[in-house]
């Protein structure tokens, strides 16, 4: 009998110790997730703090490049350009014929003139006149009437117009194709 009442007693401690060791587990799961959640939460305050930081960083240097950093350079730039005057180079006029497959030829006829970064730069021009109209004769005959309709039409002819003349000028700086006169007849 003692020995069964030794047994029994071994019995409850085991089970006591086994609950113990649940709740244990237990509290100890519930402790481990409450102390993984505020692991992230703690985690995801510095990410977020640390995005604000960067965020106000950028800020700060956009706002200084803005009001200080950004109007010496533009002060730069006017300084350069305000030393050169512009100086206006006419090419006189082009007559040539579209490309088209009506019966009847399609002619275009332009005056243009190109506004020069340096005054400098207009003896160089009349050495190389030449070559700037005759890239812009090549290009001018393979349009059509179509591609000159609609001022969507005269924006791109003065896109191409100046790139080809930029090519050509190299290292002239061409600011800008200007149409006196056109006429598509």
């Amino acid at each position: 009998m003692a020995e069964d009442k030794k047994k029994e007693a071994e019995e409850e401690g085991k089970e006591k110790d086994e609950g113990a060791e649940a709740s244990a587990d237990g509290a100890s799961s519930e402790n481990a997730g409450a102390n993984a959640a505020k692991a992230k939460k703690k985690k995801m305050m510095i990410i977020a703090g640390a995005a604000v930081g960067a965020l106000v960083l950028v800020g700060g240097v956009g706002a200084v490049m803005m009001k200080g950093g950004g109007e010496g350079e533009t002060e730069t730039a006017e300084k350069k350009e305000g030393n050169e005057k512009p100086a206006y180079f006419p090419l006189g006029d082009m007559i040539v014929n579209l490309s088209g497959e009506g019966k009847r030829p399609n002619y275009l006829k332009v005056k243009v003139t190109l506004e020069l970064a340096d005054e400098k730069d207009e003896s160089l021009m009349e050495l190389i006149k030449p070559r700037i109209i005759d890239n812009f004769q090549v290009y001018l005959r393979e349009l059509r009437i179509e591609d000159l309709r609609g001022s969507a039409g005269m924006y791109r002819l003065r896109e191409e117009l100046l790139m080809r003349v930029t090519e050509a000028a190299q290292p002239i700086r061409i600011r800008d194709v200007l149409f006196q006169e056109m006429l598509v007849q």
